[in-house]
């Protein structure tokens, strides 16, 4: 076949498929490249309500490089949580499922959320799952999960009263009956059982109504790290906010952002923001960042301090009015300014983005998308916008050979970007998905075809580069197998590893020696028997990714010196902007434009 011939291969590249033991298959829903070169695959529950029940949830560890692998102990259902890599390799992982959506004419039992208010000032109170709380009017409701209160706020004055400012939560309860007996539209107090005393007249339920209404699905606030020299779960400190959906954000400092997501009782957050710092592994509520996004932002931090760029992309959840706009959001000040110029601007939901060559250049390109929710519509805008200039705004890129949804779009060691996968429809409805991959190359705004992907990707997908230059594609999540959307269709568990032609040209450059540790504005010597021929040098961070969002990868060129010993001397931007704090794959890259394998640096 001629796929298979050389000259194709060299050309455009080639596709392996990889079949895990039917043991080992999970859902990949996030998967991020960890800094000893394995593949974490975490599934939780897998958007799969029967081991959400069960308890069962998975993470798997792949080593792409012996093609062993395990499964992890995974300790919540981190289902739909957020992740970002902290200064020391470990992964930050927070957020989940607390419950799955009920669709409308599913609910059995009228449900609400319910304001729990504490107004003792000298002691909190844990409360179990099924806590029980009672109308007047007699009608009773269940937590469906476990929860605390602080003390309340007591304020002593040099003159005045002393005032109690009462602490409260906000937890799901659904009714103890079934149908249309639990359903009220009255605003109520509600007594909890079993208080007595004062604390029956200092701790109560408030609720506005309870329906049989859609329920959406519900976050957790649980956060771990991930350590990848023990592999395994550390549990951190929660997050202010119960998330599910969110984007987290590396920042300069090292520090990470969450922001955005569904609460604990499935509506999307206003504009609660927080910031976990790993010195301390404990988040930080930041009313002074209040600002609203659809759930997944992209977010990424820009070569200017203090001002993230949010390129528009987004996973869905929120009105299509609101937060849309891609922008510069300054942190400092807490303002936001729009950027004008995207085709296509109703389409951005599940679109990609993505660095477009080293991030010194600042620019970016918005890949594909569709319309919000369930929408047919899809776009195969490439758009492109330069963060340097003085007034940015996007401008036209080639188009993708087709409308595409869910593309995933990688950045590669000699600056080109692979895009590969996606749907045009709607979690591959109609069977709509994409077996097309291309390369877009930053310096000449093109693209150029690259050899077609055989298992489809699409709602649930990621790829990944990995450290000798291939990129690994995962996950698959259509809604139906069969043209006219009758079928179900199963998840997709098979792996496909991509081997782009700038490794079928000839042997890769070797790194012979480097250092594990650099430091912004520092240097790196470097020796290679192919310095010679070194054009290029790349820091490549690894990525961290899930719905088509991954804001941790990013490219940073390096300074060449060639020294009078044969060495290399590789000089890195002195900005934390540009190279946070973490771990990085360098990359040597010759004339004919092949990448060395990655070794991996410290950046500190």
């Amino acid at each position: 076949m001629l796929i298979n011939s050389p000259e194709y291969q060299a050309r455009y590249g080639k596709w392996d498929v990889v079949e895990l033991p039917a043991d080992l298959k999970v859902n990949a829903i996030h998967a991020a490249l960890l800094p000893t070169g394995k593949l974490l695959i975490v599934a939780g529950s897998g958007n799969d309500q029967q081991s959400f029940d069960a308890g069962t949830f998975r993470t798997l560890l792949y080593d792409p490089g012996t093609g062993q692998s395990r499964l992890i102990p995974t300790p919540a259902d981190l289902f739909c949580g957020g992740h970002a890599f902290l200064p020391d390799g470990k992964l930050l992982v927070a957020g989940g499922t607390q419950r799955y959506e009920i669709l409308d004419g599913a609910v059995t039992r009228a449900a609400g959320a319910m304001v729990v208010k504490n107004e003792f000032p000298d002691a909190g109170r844990d409360f179990p799952e099924g806590t029980e709380f009672v109308a007047q009017d007699g009608r009773k409701y269940r937590a469906t999960n476990a929860f605390s209160l602080p003390p309340a706020t007591k304020t002593t004055p040099r003159k005045g009263p002393v005032t109690v400012t009462a602490s409260q939560t906000t937890v799901w309860v659904e009714s103890e009956d079934t149908g249309r007996a639990g359903v009220t539209t009255t605003p109520a107090q509600y007594a909890i059982t079993g208080l007595t005393g004062a604390d029956a007249n200092n701790l109560y339920g408030l609720a506005q109504k309870m329906t049989l209404d859609k329920q959406d699905f519900q976050g957790i606030a649980d956060s771990y790290e991930f350590d990848p020299v023990s592999e395994r779960y550390v549990k951190v400190g929660d997050m202010a906010y119960k998330r599910w959906y969110p984007t987290l954000t590396g920042l300069p400092n090292g520090e990470v952002l969450a922001v955005s997501g569904l609460d604990g009782t499935g509506q999307i957050l206003a504009g609660q923001n927080e910031v976990y710092d790993p010195a301390t592994k404990s988040w930080t509520e930041r009313p002074d960042l209040f600002r609203y996004f659809p759930t997944y932002p992209a977010l990424f931090q820009t070569g200017t301090p203090g001002t993230l760029f949010y390129s528009g992309s987004n996973a869905g959840y929120g009105p299509a009015d609101a937060g849309r706009t891609p922008g510069l959001w300054n942190l400092e000040h807490n303002t936001f300014t729009p950027v004008p110029g995207i085709r296509d601007a109703d389409r951005l939901e599940t679109s990609g983005s993505a660095w477009a060559g080293p991030v010194q250049n600042q620019k970016m390109i918005v890949v594909g998308g569709g319309g919000v929710g369930e929408s047919p519509l899809s776009t195969a805008r490439i758009d492109v916008i330069d963060l340097k200039q003085q007034d940015p705004r996007f401008t036209a890129g080639p188009d993708l050979p087709l409308p595409t949804r869910y593309p995933n779009v990688v950045q590669l060691p000699d600056d080109s970007l692979l895009i590969t996968g996606g749907s045009r429809d709607y979690r591959g409805k109609g069977t709509s998905d994409n077996l097309v991959a291309t390369f877009y190359h930053p310096d000449t705004n093109t693209l150029t075809a690259a050899a077609d992907p055989t298992v489809g990707r699409d709602y649930h997908s990621e790829a990944l580069l990995l450290p000798n230059g291939q990129v690994v594609t995962m996950g698959g999540n259509p809604l139906f197998a069969d043209k006219d959307n009758q079928k179900p269709a199963p998840f997709e568990k098979r792996l496909e590893i991509y081997t782009p032609p700038y490794l079928l040209h000839g042997p890769q450059p070797v790194i012979a020696d480097a250092p594990a540790e650099a430091k912004p504005g520092g240097s790196m010597t470097v020796s290679s028997p192919d310095a010679a021929t070194i054009a290029s040098a790349r820091l490549i961070r690894p990525s961290a990714v899930t719905h088509a969002t991954d804001v941790e990868q990013r490219s940073v060129a390096l300074d060449i010196t060639r020294n009078p010993d044969g060495s290399l001397g590789l000089a890195l931007p002195g900005e934390p902007t540009l190279v946070p704090p973490g771990y990085y794959m360098l990359f040597l890259v010759n004339e004919a434009g092949t990448p060395s394998v990655a070794r991996w640096v410290h950046v500190t």
